[in-house]
């Protein structure tokens, strides 16, 4: 069982399952890399201190994309096989107004092992700010069994 107290999905408890693949759609519990990214994340409070390399907490995060997609990061938000996601433009600046990572990516077809970790919260920092991701930093796909709205 896992506990979510961020805003990026719903809060509340989910069930983790190790032994089952992640595929587009699932939600999965992640330890983050130990990159500039998160690093910048972990100092500016936008993740929180945890027993993943580089210290950083686990993450919930959606798969929106994995081997064989196409993805592209730009100003106007990510896209998927030539789709736009919805509220997926990348923000100027995070709430305390500091400068959030520009990040520029494709279009390039993710290779096996890759995949692509958004949410639908606007403000959520994913991969709008870290790019795709190897697989192997999933732990668990989750599946909600009590959530709420706060």
């Amino acid at each position: 069982m896992r506990v979510n107290t961020s805003p990026s999905i719903p809060v509340g408890f989910y069930l983790a399952r190790a032994e089952r693949a992640p595929t587009v759609g699932d939600t999965v519990f992640v330890c983050p890399p130990d990159t500039t990214a998160f690093q910048l994340a972990l100092a500016r409070g936008y993740i929180g201190a945890g027993p993943c390399g580089g210290r950083y907490e686990h993450v919930f995060k959606v798969i929106l994309a994995a081997k064989s997609d196409v993805v592209e990061i730009g100003a106007e938000g990510v896209r998927v096989n030539g789709r736009l996601l919805p509220a997926s433009a990348p923000m100027d600046t995070d709430a305390a107004g500091r400068a959030l990572p520009a990040l520029r990516y494709g279009p390039q077809t993710l290779p096996p092992g890759a995949v692509l970790l958004m949410t639908e919260n606007p403000r959520s920092f994913d991969a709008r700010y870290f790019g795709p991701l190897d697989a192997s930093h999933i732990d668990a796909v989750v599946t909600p069994l009590l959530t709420w709205s706060e």
